[in-house]
């Protein structure tokens, strides 16, 4: 790709703030303290989860770059940067997560394969690009749009990312047509990342963001997009990142019986207390996150203080000043929640949080229903053991 180029080792990595978690060193992967997701409802560039597959690309000549858009269309492009820079620029708020945040919990009830997120592979950040609708109808693609006339249905993105998985190859998903098409599902070719260029971990200079769907689509470092009939047949979406019932080994797993996940389930966490935590008795604030996929808004935090005995409703909330309401046109509509609730806490206990949807979603009980061998979505409902001392850890 003339301007951008992938590293073949790992000597010319970014710099990365120190009090991320380090799940995975080379590829780098990493995650922040979960105390900071609640600091505030956009995510800091520096906390934002790291997630990367080989070395980071680097950037050779920003006005050489461009991306070239091929397939099953009448006329193949190149975009120039340049070029995306002049089409009209959206800002879009949006949370990425990670299909295999919490795996560790999972981890304990069986061994599952995969990084080991705990978590806070997750982030809410304010994306600002071009719309992929916009793009495609530079090529002769309308707006919602199903299907090309030479039957193209889905559209591929492919990195520059080269990974172990794709055997050196690069990194690449695909949507379908009709979202790619739908202005209304705001999938971006983000430029920019809470108001300032992206940096290098984060896809610099270009990447997709495809909101309310598992991080793993939302590819980085763009170099083409193909318009293509079928499914990316790529690794991740093939033979990653797929939803198996419990019974599912990998003696027994065939790939081809399920579909790639696209939307995340609802999901809710509490980031202001650790487990196995001491606190002082008395008035203790439990806040957290709260997020579901397929712009279905958060219609309920339920909190329990006795281990799921009994539950009390959290206020949620986006941006102060605006009240939030499930699925409100005052929404940030692909962005999380934060929830919050002050309780009283006598003796050591469990802390349960679990979120209820705009379409009636509810987290599963327990991680065992829902294990997989990957690991991945665990929406299991969140719990912290606290313990009554006489001093915070």
């Amino acid at each position: 790709m003339p301007g951008l180029s992938g590293p073949s080792d790992y000597s010319q990595e970014p710099s990365r703030h120190p009090c991320l978690h380090i799940n995975a060193k080379e590829p780098f992967n990493a995650e922040p303290p979960r105390s900071a997701l609640v600091s505030s409802y956009v995510t800091p560039v520096e906390l934002f989860f790291k997630r990367n597959h080989g070395p980071i690309p680097l950037v050779d000549d920003i006005e050489r770059y461009c991306v070239d858009i091929n397939g099953l269309i009448e006329t193949p492009k190149k975009l120039y940067f340049r070029d995306i820079r002049m089409l009209p620029k959206y800002n879009v708020t949006a949370t990425l997560q990670c299909a295999g945040n919490r795996r560790t919990a999972m981890s304990i009830t069986r061994k599952v394969k995969g990084v080991g997120w705990n978590v806070s592979a997750i982030g809410n950040a304010v994306w600002g690009g071009a719309k992929l609708a916009d793009i495609l109808e530079l090529i002769g693609v309308p707006k919602l749009t199903s299907s090309t006339q030479s039957g193209g249905k889905h559209i591929e993105f492919v990195s520059i990312d080269k990974c172990e998985e794709e055997n050196g190859g690069p990194y690449k998903a695909s949507i379908p047509l009709s979202q790619a098409t739908n202005p209304e599902a705001d999938v971006l070719l983000a430029y920019e990342m809470n108001g300032e260029p992206l940096n290098r971990d984060h896809g610099y200079p270009l990447r997709v963001i495809v909101p309310g769907v598992i991080g793993a689509r939302s590819v980085k470092w763009l170099d083409s997009i193909n318009i293509i009939a079928e499914e990316c047949q790529g690794f991740f979406m093939q033979k990653d990142y797929k939803m198996f019932p419990p019974s599912v080994d990998w003696g027994n797993i065939s790939w081809n019986t399920r579909k790639p996940q696209m939307d995340f389930p609802v999901q809710s966490v509490i980031c202001s207390l650790e487990d196995a935590q001491s606190i002082k008795p008395g008035k203790v604030r439990i806040s957290g996150y709260a997020v579901s996929g397929g712009c279905r808004g958060i219609e309920r935090v339920d909190v329990s203080i006795d281990g799921g005995k009994t539950w009390r409703e959290a206020t949620r909330f986006q941006k102060t000043g605006t009240p939030y309401i499930a699925d409100g046109i005052s929404n940030d509509k692909w962005a999380w929640v934060l929830f919050e609730l002050t309780v009283d806490i006598p003796q050591s206990t469990e802390i349960i949080a679990k979120a209820v949807d705009s379409a009636a979603n509810v987290q599963p009980e327990k991680v065992q229903d829902i294990w997989n061998l990957r690991g991945i979505l665990n929406t299991s409902w969140h719990r912290v053991h606290v313990r009554i001392g006489h001093s915070n850890m």
